[in-house]
């Protein structure tokens, strides 16, 4: 076997095969058909010489693209667009005349880019609520499981496992609130001719201003849009931008979890599932790399990069158009919805397998407790006649003391020992211990995880109802 040419990791190792089909030559290629038939049937209906046979042509190979005849013509032409006008004719000798009548390039290629876009963004929102309602399940399993919460990835006041998962819900349903936006607001560039003026099918209906935008209504409503830009030669390219916005946006939020889990699985508390099979490392068998969540980073960080290159083209553009924006968009905005699709599958796949070490999540709060009890330690204290400042004094000396000997020596932290020991407290070792409950420090994080839920995810995910969607098989 040999495999003598490039082969793009994101359709062969990541993206799913619905998403991959979005931005295929035969979706591309017989949506330009599809919109060639939208044309001819919407002016044929406002009064042009256009026959019912020749519509019936058109709809016969509306599917059966005649590939090889269409590149030998792109050599001889260097223009891909009539290059399948004329692939079209040879399939339909009838209505050979009437295909493409009055329109541009951009007729077919921008509107098909739009409605690529639109089922992209259709199908990453279905992804986005697969992972959302996976989440949610996990954040109310553990909603009240106490953890060591960190700022700085340092040691800081307990949260719950659940509160924490409902921190990167949060941001998921700040990326869908953007996406679903998008989709709302993104129009049609529709039949507006070679400089968006409209003038070629003012000629073609005889200056009748309503005719035209009738046909333009009736192409865009057939495609399943309600509105559309005014346009120079091509839709805004600000539009490329704002949906790569959305999708870098998704990216950020995946690679702060995955980086999350990474910190967590090396502290022993979380982990992403690994298979009974599953190689770590090739030289350290004992290994059990986070690859999936490293995958998750590696594809996002594509992704954020790879925004840059529709804003720049926004930021480029001359006029009614220039064509520096193809080549660029023909590879920047398919690849973007590709890794992206391969990190909300690779997302909900980690999510629904999460393993939580309730043990080394309790040693790490045991070891780390008796640190942020002390200002709890003084209140009581103080209730029992201590006085405060004096108390404060002591905390910050025993402290230092305790953290110097963990640190320096390795040894167990003994802060509650020094201060049960220190008179000037009045509290007993058991005293104490009693106040060591790690429940008493997480604050209102369970009511806090349930709340979020009940208020905002569970209403979206049943807006919706398809939040738990089929799960797709990792292709590695």
């Amino acid at each position: 076997m040999s495999i003598p040419n490039y082969q793009n990791p994101l359709v062969e190792r990541y993206c799913s095969a619905e998403m991959s089909h979005i931005f295929s030559p035969d979706f591309k290629f017989r949506t330009w058909r599809r919109l060639w038939i939208d044309l001819a049937k919407a002016e044929q209906a406002l009064g042009l010489p256009i026959t019912d046979a020749q519509i019936n042509e058109m709809e016969q190979f509306r599917d059966d693209i005649n590939y090889e005849v269409a590149k030998k013509r792109e050599k001889e032409t260097r223009h891909d667009v009539m290059s399948h006008v004329f692939a079209y004719g040879e399939q339909c000798p009838n209505a050979k005349g009437i295909i493409h009548l009055g329109a541009t390039s951009a007729y077919v290629g921008d509107n098909t880019d739009l409605i690529q876009i639109k089922a992209g963004l259709e199908l990453v929102g279905k992804r986005l609520r697969a992972v959302m309602a996976s989440l949610a399940r996990f954040s109310a399993q553990y909603a009240a499981m106490p953890t060591l919460g960190f700022t700085h990835f340092q040691p800081a006041q307990l949260t719950t496992v659940g509160k924490r998962a409902a921190l990167w819900l949060q941001d998921l349903l700040l990326d869908h609130e953007d996406l679903a936006h998008r989709l709302e607001t993104l129009r049609f560039r529709g039949v507006k001719g070679t400089t968006g003026t409209q003038a070629s099918f003012l000629e073609l209906f005889n200056g009748d201003h309503d005719k035209v935008k009738e046909l333009n209504r009736r192409v865009s409503e057939a495609a399943g849009f309600r509105k559309g830009y005014i346009t120079g030669q091509t839709y805004p390219r600000r539009v490329d931008a704002q949906v790569t916005g959305v999708l870098s946006g998704i990216a950020q939020s995946a690679s702060k979890f995955a980086h999350d889990l990474r910190l967590l699985a090396n502290l022993k508390e979380l982990e992403e599932p690994f298979a009974k099979d599953q190689i770590g490392s090739s030289a350290m068998a004992y290994k059990r790399n986070p690859m999936r969540s490293e995958r998750i980073c590696s594809l996002a960080r594509y992704v954020i990069t790879s925004a840059q290159s529709p804003a720049f083209t926004a930021a480029t553009q001359w006029f009614e158009r220039t064509l520096d924006d193809s080549a660029n968009k023909r590879i920047s905005i398919p690849e973007s919805f590709l890794a992206v699709d391969a990190v909300l599958l690779i997302f909900k796949n980690v999510v629904d397998g999460l393993v939580v070490y309730p043990k080394m999540i309790g040693r790490r709060i045991a070891a780390e407790l008796p640190f942020m009890m002390t200002e709890n330690i003084m209140m009581e204290a103080v209730k029992r006649g201590g006085d405060r400042q004096e108390l404060h004094e002591a905390v910050r000396v025993h402290s230092l003391e305790a953290g110097r000997m963990v640190k320096m020596e390795g040894r167990e932290n003994d802060l509650l020992d020094r201060i049960a020991g220190d008179p000037s407290f009045g509290i007993d070792r058991a005293g104490l211990d009693a106040m060591m409950e790690p429940s008493q420090y997480t604050g209102r994080s369970e009511q806090q995880v349930h709340e979020f839920l009940a208020e905002e995810i569970t209403p979206l995910l049943a807006r919706y109802n398809d939040g738990d969607a089929d799960d797709v098989e990792l292709k590695v």
